[in-house]
């Protein structure tokens, strides 16, 4: 009886990574702003602007950094399969050779791994995605899109960015910093909650790791603030 066939999840894509860093530095950063912003004993809509302004020019670093990290990344592997696609061409037998010898790695008995590579050499295309996986780690066909990662930065930021900076719509004072404590708080503990849940940790250790970063960036902020005491007429 053979075992229950299983899946593994994807963890090589762009989009997941860029939405969980997105959303948890939005949130942390803009905690920060604000309760710095309200430590500094500046009027409400002060710290209004000041929130908005950091979820605006957050977002579109966050977004314009991951298009230029992941274009540069893909032009890199573009480049390097060019490198191979020519080889492939000019050098069919060596190319063949290093396959036969991936395969005999991995404890393929010699002759069947010459066939196996044999056969994968006959279609350049198919050719050119085996040694892309086998030597360069990658697939061809699942690289990530720029401008998806990009605009999924800048969405993930922007939610994590506003929730801060609601109550200041409508309140301000202690009041409304104590609430955007409490809904930074709570947020955090989500997303830890979900980032230990899908790496299969202790959700709550992720959770209250989580918490603990945004309480000290918020009690750094905070003090920096009060010690500054700018007052914006």
């Amino acid at each position: 009886m053979f075992p229950s066939h299983h899946e593994h999840r994807s963890i090589s894509g762009g989009l997941p990574r860029a939405a969980v860093f997105g959303v948890s530095d939005g949130l942390v950063s803009n905690v920060s702003l604000v309760i710095g912003f309200a430590g500094s004993g500046v009027g409400a809509d002060v710290v209004r602007l000041a929130g908005v302004a950091g979820l605006i020019a957050g977002a579109i670093s966050m977004a314009a950094g991951e298009y230029v990290s992941v274009s540069a990344q893909n032009e890199l592997i573009g480049r390097e399969l060019e490198i191979e696609r020519r080889e492939i061409a000019r050098h069919p037998e060596a190319e063949t050779a290093e396959l036969v010898r991936v395969y005999e790695a991995k404890g393929v008995q010699r002759q069947r791994a010459r066939a196996v590579a044999a056969d994968i050499m006959r279609s350049p295309d198919t050719a050119l995605t085996v040694h892309a996986r086998e030597e360069l780690g990658i697939d061809p066909e699942q690289l990530p899109s720029p401008w998806r990662t990009a605009i999924s930065s800048f969405l993930a930021f922007a939610v994590g960015a506003v929730l801060p900076v609601l109550p200041w719509f409508f309140g301000g004072g202690a009041a409304a910093a104590l609430m955007s404590i409490a809904i930074g708080v709570l947020a955090a503990a989500i997303v830890g909650a979900l980032i230990g849940r899908f790496a299969e940790r202790s959700i709550v250790r992720s959770a209250l790791r989580q918490v603990f970063i945004l309480v000290l960036a918020c009690g750094a902020t905070y003090a920096i603030g009060r010690a500054l005491g700018v007052t914006v007429s």
